[in-house]
């Protein structure tokens, strides 16, 4: 595991090499952040907003999509997968938005996690990016990198991860490391053929060594 200045290390590199990292789901408001996010589960930044593009011109309140059959929603966002599961959330979730909510999205992680098809990670990017509360939302790129790197071990699950890089992370740096962390993630330290011949963290990475072992 990697000791505190270690860390320190590590994400300033990050910070160096994605110094302009931000959530890529385009949006306008809480509100579409919030579907937007949910469309994203088991699905890429660049195909939901290929799908958001004409959705949201479509359906710009919750009002919208409770009025339309469900059916109607779920070829709109056909593309997507899971696309009749996540449509079916989208409309329940846009009826508690109206009934509790007078139609605003709620801007606490637990009131969040209780409207369907929302889990923590959700919650966290939508209190992060929308409201500026300090979060950690664990994608598969956050986990992976952290993992790897040796942040965290390989047997924590996706809380555990999480909690681990809330102690070890200044709160104040919570949420840029989070998109940092995927942008490392996604465009260096990817799943498949990760970039370890030109990382600057290779040094400490014990993933990587492992990979470069016999080529360096």
């Amino acid at each position: 595991m990697l000791t505190k200045q270690q860390i320190r290390y590590c994400l300033d590199e990050i910070a160096t090499m994605f110094p302009n990292a931000h959530c890529e789901l385009v949006h306008r408001n809480p509100f579409e952040l919030l579907i937007a996010v949910v469309l994203s589960a088991q699905c890429t930044d660049a195909l939901v907003n290929k799908v958001t593009k004409q959705l949201f011109e479509k359906y710009k309140t919750p009002e919208d999509y409770v009025s339309v059959p469900l059916e109607e929603l779920q070829q709109d966002i056909r593309s997507i997968g899971l696309y009749r599961n996540k449509a079916k959330n989208i409309q329940q979730l846009c009826r508690i938005l109206i009934e509790q909510y007078d139609g605003n999205v709620p801007q606490s992680r637990e009131e969040l996690m209780k409207l369907p098809g929302v889990g923590r990670k959700t919650a966290n990017v939508v209190v992060s990016v929308a409201f500026g509360v300090p979060a950690i939302a664990v994608d598969t790129h956050v986990e992976r990198v952290s993992k790897r790197i040796g942040i965290c071990r390989w047997k924590d699950s996706v809380l555990e991860v999480e909690e681990t890089l809330m102690r070890k992370i200044p709160k104040e740096e919570w949420s840029v490391t989070h998109h940092r962390l995927i942008f490392f993630g996604r465009y260096h330290c990817k799943a498949q053929s990760p970039r370890c011949d030109a990382c600057p963290l290779l040094h400490l990475c014990r993933e990587g060594k492992k990979r470069m072992k016999g080529k360096m």
